[in-house]
């Protein structure tokens, strides 16, 4: 099933299959950017997909194709953030390490949010991971910054004699410049979605807008092609006709046509079998 939508002058497309068939579709150097909430290997059977057993060989068959295939479609400044928790990152690190390089690893990213948690012999499990690489080392980076709550002062600087000294004004004063933003760094604090939270569908495992607008931001830039090929709920889509940018992805649970309907991503009264 496909559902191609406008987005401004851009697209929505949005398919039902599995995302081997919907990558072998697409040209090599064509996406800007990939974000895909993988399957965690969890072995766990939710309401809306069978999850992969944490056995490496399982990992490895499912992941290694599709993952040469995102390689082999991604744009030379493309960048690449594959999200999941520690059962499977050290395998999947070093698969991405294999096909994409070591040299093109850019950041491991912390995604920390608080959520109940059982009485066990450990520390509580409230983080899950996003491994990010690009294709070379040309990258589109956008600086991210956060506001502070409280702007501080910062002294401006000159150099002189080689030695950095506070600048000062005609009449001896030291120059301040006010800083009211910092960057953001790998350890994003971003509240999980709560059982009550207005953007929640009935989707096991669905992810806040929030996390994924900030790997968009970061990585493209208005009218840039990006792709979920584990699309879920369509939150990724939803982002990016937000954000102007062009979307093609995919789930192969055909239930996931209908939480794209919830978030007004078409117009369709029954789903589609076929629609261009």
């Amino acid at each position: 099933m496909i559902v191609k939508e406008k987005n401004g002058e851009g697209f929505l497309d949005l398919r039902i299959c599995d995302n081997l068939e919907l990558m072998a579709e697409i040209k090599d150097n064509t996406i800007d950017l990939i974000y895909c909430d993988i399957l965690y290997g969890t072995g766990r059977k939710f309401a809306d997909y069978q999850d992969l057993k944490p056995i490496r060989s399982e990992i490895e068959n499912h992941y290694i194709p599709r993952i040469k295939e995102m390689h082999r479609i991604l744009k030379p400044t493309g960048s690449i953030y594959l999200q999941m928790d520690t059962k499977i990152n050290h395998w999947i690190r070093c698969i991405m390490d294999d096909i994409f390089g070591y040299d093109n690893f850019v950041n491991e990213v912390i995604w920390s949010y608080n959520k109940w948690s059982i009485k066990q012999k450990a520390f509580a499990k409230n983080h899950d991971i996003l491994i990010f690489y690009g294709k070379t080392d040309k990258i589109i980076f956008n600086e991210l910054r956060l506001p502070l709550e409280t702007p501080r002062k910062k002294n401006k600087v000159d150099v002189k004699d080689g030695k950095k000294v506070m600048k000062r004004d005609e009449n001896g004063d030291v120059v301040y410049k006010i800083q009211d933003s910092t960057p953001i760094d790998d350890v994003w604090e971003l509240n999980n979605l709560g059982p009550t939270n207005s953007e929640r569908l009935g989707y096991d495992t669905q992810k806040p807008k929030a996390l994924i607008e900030r790997i968009i931001k970061a990585s493209s830039n208005e009218g840039d092609l990006v792709a979920d090929f584990y699309s879920g709920s369509f939150t990724t889509a939803e982002v990016c006709k937000d954000l102007k940018r062009n979307f093609i992805g995919c789930d192969i649970n055909p239930n996931c046509f209908e939480k794209a309907k919830e978030r007004g991503l078409f117009s369709f009264t029954d789903l589609p079998t076929n629609v261009d």
